[in-house]
């Protein structure tokens, strides 16, 4: 049995992001999204949420392709979620479709993902 291909849904421009930096997307349920530009114009999306203590990642400050967290300094990976190291922890990473400059994500995952506010990317990792 095939998977269904995903609907995407779109959430803005890649014009509304700052370079180097981030636009919350809200949700029917569940904490927001953090949708993340690059200097090189590559799009990233986690749920604004640090996997450490909860800080909000679209706040915090985006080198490379990563961010630090604005409460503890914590750099997560913008395409995987994860912590740096010595770090441990992941947060949940959601798919981004970039298509003449609109930014898609996958509807299916964003209201299914994180939805409870303890849900960890371990979680939704299926």
């Amino acid at each position: 049995m095939s998977e269904l291909a995903p609907a995407w849904t779109a959430v803005c421009r890649i014009d509304d992001i700052p370079v180097l930096g981030a636009r919350r997307v809200a949700r029917a349920r569940g904490p927001e999204v953090a949708v993340f530009r690059t200097a090189d114009d590559e799009i990233f999306a986690l749920l604004d949420r640090c996997p450490h203590r909860g800080g909000p990642l679209s706040q915090g400050i985006v080198f490379g392709h990563a961010v630090a967290c604005p409460l503890h300094n914590w750099t997560i990976e913008l395409n995987s979620g994860q912590a740096r190291a010595p770090d441990h922890g992941c947060a949940v990473r959601f798919s981004v479709r970039v298509e003449d400059g609109v930014v898609f994500l996958d509807a299916q995952e964003m209201a299914t993902r994180a939805v409870s506010p303890t849900e960890t990317a371990e979680d939704t990792a299926a």
